[in-house]
């Protein structure tokens, strides 16, 4: 059973920070009351659709990054449209999207552009600094360290021995 009905009476607006609140509270059963079988989701990692994909999704990512926190930073609404922008922190502590827990923190800047009408989430487009993940992993070395370089240097030095082997 939900503990935190799906409000009614309310803007689209505040449907999704109401949804946000859920989030960081990795309270599943009563984000399902916003989404159904229709719902789809577009993250960076591909699409899920349906309440069940959706709460799987994030019960990984909360396993993943127990001490997760959303924080809306902008929040705006057009019609059916209401556009968030976020900032996720916590810590790699489990295995998300096939990467092993590293134990780092984690602080990525991502937006949203939900589309809500009569109550429910019809779908959601989300953008995030992969990157920036990336290198607060440890999958890609910091911006503008001595592995940074060495890794644009051999992409580079990889592009430029391409472009020739093309001309040939």
């Amino acid at each position: 059973m939900a503990s935190h009905p799906l409000p009614s009476g309310v803007t689209n607006a505040e449907l999704v920070r109401w949804a946000f609140d859920r989030l960081n509270e990795r309270d599943l059963e009563s984000l399902k009351q916003f989404w159904n079988a229709d719902t789809v989701e577009r993250f960076p990692t591909g699409t899920v659709r349906g309440t069940d994909a959706i709460a799987e999704y994030f019960a990984e990512a909360f396993a993943a990054l127990p001490d997760w926190h959303m924080e809306v930073v902008a929040l705006v609404q057009q019609d059916d449209d209401v556009f968030v922008h976020w900032q996720l922190t916590g810590t790699h502590s489990g295995r998300f999207q096939g990467l092993a827990a590293t134990g780092r923190h984690v602080t990525l800047d991502g937006m949203d552009h939900f589309v809500v009408r009569d109550g429910r989430l019809i779908s959601n487009f989300v953008v995030f600094d992969q990157m920036q993940f990336a290198r607060a992993v440890g999958m890609l070395p910091a911006d503008g360290t001595r592995g940074d370089r060495a890794a644009k240097s051999a992409f580079n030095a990889r592009t430029k021995l391409a472009a020739r082997l093309r001309r040939i």
